[in-house]
């Protein structure tokens, strides 16, 4: 399995301008992965301001050399970012998927404040920026730009997908059948619809195959829940859902939302994280939250 990527160049520009890096400014680049970030930042407000951090420590080591050899020295840490991330910093750009919550929690505390920390959440395409007030709180908005990154990881390697629900949502009969409002839509690549289902139904994993014309999603989540949705091309398709949540139903909630007002309220959304890295957004008489649950 991938345990790292090579961020396309224009959304590390991208990330380091929601960053609003300066001159003397401390900088952590949180997930080091091939070290294009760190190199950045470094050749922008020098090395010695700089630090990156990921929690394989062969990609801190391998990006180390090869920083070295172009004459680059910024600090490498190896650690888990969701547990502790050593020291304080003006600046903080992730390019991995924070989780909400609890998991977001540490690189809260490690914002100066006044600092500025832009990273996107895990599993949506939300790139959330903002600076941190003097009550602890980071204050901020959803970017209206969009970006998907690897999601955070605690070891060598990323803990097992919910294969067996997967499996299930593949073949079972669900305990709710019904015809769809809307055709099937690859949800993975969905991104503002799966975002806004991020906050609907935290947690929840998507899957999407194509066959002979044939188009099937698939929703699952740790709780037990599934949904599996399946039509010929753009045929409304025949539902399935089991376990205590109705997925595809809370998707087709945002799909009326969306086809009502033209837009979702994620992007440009307002956005308070607390110190216990829960992610309070709002826009006009909308709220919602991320990691809360």
């Amino acid at each position: 399995m991938t345990t790292s990527s090579a961020t396309l160049p224009s959304l590390v520009v991208r990330m380091l301008r929601h960053g609003r890096l300066g001159d003397g400014l401390s900088f952590l680049d949180l997930g080091t992965g091939a070290g294009g970030l760190t190199a950045y930042a470094a050749q922008r407000i020098g090395d010695r301001n700089v630090t990156s951090l990921d929690v394989d420590p062969y990609l801190t080591s391998a990006a180390g050399e090869r920083l070295a050899r172009l004459g680059l020295h910024p600090t490498f840490v190896t650690a888990d970012a969701t547990d502790h991330v050593p020291g304080t910093y003006d600046r903080i750009v992730s390019t991995v998927g924070l989780p909400a919550g609890p998991g977001l929690a540490p690189v809260v505390a490690a914002l100066a404040l006044g600092g500025r920390i832009a990273t996107t959440i895990g599993r949506t395409c939300l790139i959330l920026t903002g600076w941190k007030r003097s009550n602890g709180d980071v204050v901020g908005v959803v970017e209206r730009d969009t970006a998907g990154f690897m999601l955070t990881r605690s070891g060598d390697d990323y803990p097992p997908a919910l294969t067996e629900l997967f499996a299930l949502a593949r073949s079972a009969e669900g305990d709710d059948r019904s015809t769809g409002s809307y055709p099937v839509v690859d949800m993975p690549n969905a991104w503002e619809l799966a975002s806004m289902l991020q906050v609907t139904a935290p947690g929840v994993e998507l899957g999407y195959a194509e066959e002979s014309g044939t188009r099937t999603a698939y929703m699952v989540h740790a709780d037990g829940s599934w949904a599996r949705a399946s039509a010929k091309g753009t045929t409304l398709p025949e539902v399935h859902q089991g376990g205590p949540q109705r997925l595809w139903t809370a998707l087709e909630r945002i799909r009326d939302r969306l086809n009502a007002e033209g837009l979702l309220p994620l992007l440009g959304a307002r956005l308070r994280i607390t110190p216990d890295g829960v992610c309070h957004l709002s826009r006009g008489n909308w709220r919602g939250a991320l990691g809360d649950r």
